[in-house]
């Protein structure tokens, strides 16, 4: 079960790195629609979502982002926090518990980040936050297991009286 706690913890931290390239692939190829001449307004955008016709190639960069920040890393890092209870990893589900908990926060701030564009700023912090967590829980985990194999290998000296 630590293999899956550890798998699990690697695909958050692969998650938000993939979400980093999406939304800054989808902003780089909306600069050149817009350097070309497109023009990008609220009532395009939103025909765009309802009608899947994409302004511009890279529109699909988005649409990744949003389905993978809304439903993907959250159901992983949910069976993180649920495997932490069976993987027997010191502190283990304390560190789920915090990569799930700063999942639920990006999605928040995400949201809000629509109303508020300032809270974009902070959408992008708390990814790096939640970036870093991860890649911990992974390790950590990865060392326990580590420690175990390395213990098990140790041959044990005979106490002689």
């Amino acid at each position: 079960m630590r293999t899956v706690y550890r798998v699990l913890a690697a695909l958050v931290a692969v998650e938000v790195m993939l979400q980093a390239s999406f939304i800054v692939y989808g902003d780089a190829g909306m600069g050149k629609y817009i350097e070309d001449g497109g023009v990008v307004d609220k009532a395009g955008m939103e025909a765009a979502f309802e009608s899947g016709d994409a302004p511009f190639s890279e529109f699909i960069a988005f649409v990744l982002h949003g389905m993978n920040g809304m439903m993907v890393i959250p159901l992983i890092a949910l069976l993180l926090l649920i495997s932490s209870f069976f993987a027997k990893v010191p502190g283990g589900t304390k560190w789920a518990g915090i990569v799930l908990g700063l999942v639920v926060l990006q999605v928040a701030l995400g949201l809000l980040g629509h109303s508020f564009p300032i809270i974009g700023a902070l959408h992008g912090i708390n990814a790096l936050l939640l970036f870093s967590s991860a890649v911990w829980t992974f390790y950590r985990s990865r060392r326990v297991v580590s420690d175990a194999a390395a213990a098990s290998d140790v041959p044990r000296e005979r106490v002689i009286a």
